[in-house]
């Protein structure tokens, strides 16, 4: 080694290193295609580490919490991406590798491998089961909505629910539907409807649209505030051809805004008429009733007026009779065949000749009128 040999220390090499590698133009801005491996998610800083990797090599990568809160997916091992970052060198461990910007799934786009992702996590904790899920209320007297208070979602709920159930009070909770801001408002406005039990049921929702514009709904924490909800909620997203996480969670999912509100109430004409023919049944039903109870009642009057004559009759032919005897035994009835009845001054019936003497005054009662007679003189007979 000649005295003109220059010495570098390592942290010099490694400097020099990577100011090569980051001055070649070429290597600040690349697009690596390759599978994942060895993925290392650091939750308390963010930073998401892994090696990208095909059938002829491995490169270390690095994505930094700032760029990895940006994803819509969960990288995972053996999940094929693009990753579009600058190649440099970590000095630390003289490690050349490569820091990624961004990071989007091979054939499934990003937003689709997320919505699988977490579908797939929810449903093993059974937030999607039928035994959690709650009934509504039939004739809820208040109903929340979560919406946009500008969107025609909003238009359509309110003008059913008041045509079809007038009594129920509307309360509008707005939120933005979309964007970066919408998935906490939503949560936020279900929570607060439980706070404040503000209502019977909910309505959570929107109109249709792409699916980076409902993705709000597909957010986990709407997920969880509406699996948390103590008020039913029905999910009425999009078209009907439209699914996402919220629906999945929620206790009913209308295809759109307008059939969640007509599913969260009844409809008043149907509800009169159902009235109306239950009225009538009522009345057929009371007004039979009261005919067999009619008929049950003169059968038992007609028993008990033919057990009261019986005896009546029996004892009005024993009277007859003993009225007839009376009368056969009658004075008057004796007095009729010409007889008549003596008496004495004192009223003392004569009964016979002897208990007279003459000159005595005697009173006779004929059948019409009486007698004063004076005893001449007495006869035996």
């Amino acid at each position: 080694m000649s005295a003109h040999t220059n010495v570098l220390t390592v942290t010099q090499l490694n400097t020099y290193v990577k100011s090569i590698l980051e001055g070649d133009r070429n290597l600040q801005v690349v697009y690596v295609q390759g599978e994942i491996s060895n993925f290392t998610d650091h939750y308390r800083s963010g930073h998401l580490y892994f090696s990208l990797k095909d059938s002829g090599g491995v490169i270390k990568a690095v994505m930094f919490a700032g760029n990895a809160r940006r994803l819509r997916f969960k990288p995972e091992d053996g999940m094929k991406v693009l990753a579009c970052g600058r190649v440099s060198l970590y000095e630390v461990t003289g490690q050349y590798q490569f820091y990624v910007n961004e990071l989007q799934p091979v054939g499934a786009g990003a937003l689709a491998i997320a919505f699988e992702q977490l579908k797939s996590r929810l449903e093993k904790e059974g937030l999607f089961a039928e035994e959690r899920k709650k009934a509504l209320p039939r004739c809820p007297e208040r109903i929340g909505v979560v919406t946009s208070p500008t969107g025609a979602a909003v238009r359509d709920i309110l003008n059913i629910l008041s045509r079809r159930w007038p009594l129920s009070e509307v309360v509008l909770c707005p939120v933005l539907v979309q964007g970066e801001e919408a998935a906490p408002q939503i949560a936020e406005a279900i929570a607060r409807f439980n706070r404040e039990k503000a209502a019977d049921v909910l309505i959570v929702g929107r109109g249709g649209g792409s699916i980076e514009d409902l993705w709000a709904f597909n957010e986990e924490c709407v997920a969880r505030a509406v699996a948390e909800s103590k008020i039913p909620v029905i999910s009425a997203v999009g078209h009907e051809t439209d699914f996402t996480i919220c629906d999945f969670v929620a206790d009913l999912r209308a295809p759109t805004p307008s059939a969640a509100a007509e599913l969260a109430v009844p409809d008043r004409g149907e509800v009169l008429r159902n009235l109306l023919h239950t009225d009538e049944i009522l009345r057929n039903s009371l007004q039979n009733r009261m005919n067999l109870e009619r008929q049950k009642l003169d059968r038992v009057t007609m028993a008990l007026g033919e057990s009261l004559n019986q005896p009546l009759e029996k004892n009005r032919q024993k009277l007859s009779r003993l009225m007839a005897q009376l009368d056969a035994l009658s004075p008057l009835k004796v007095l009729s065949r010409g007889y008549a009845v003596v008496k004495k001054e004192d009223g003392a019936v004569l009964e016979n000749a002897s208990e007279a003497v003459p000159d005595e005054i005697l009173h006779l009662r004929l059948k019409n009128g009486a007698l004063k007679c004076r005893v001449l003189e007495q006869e035996q007979v």
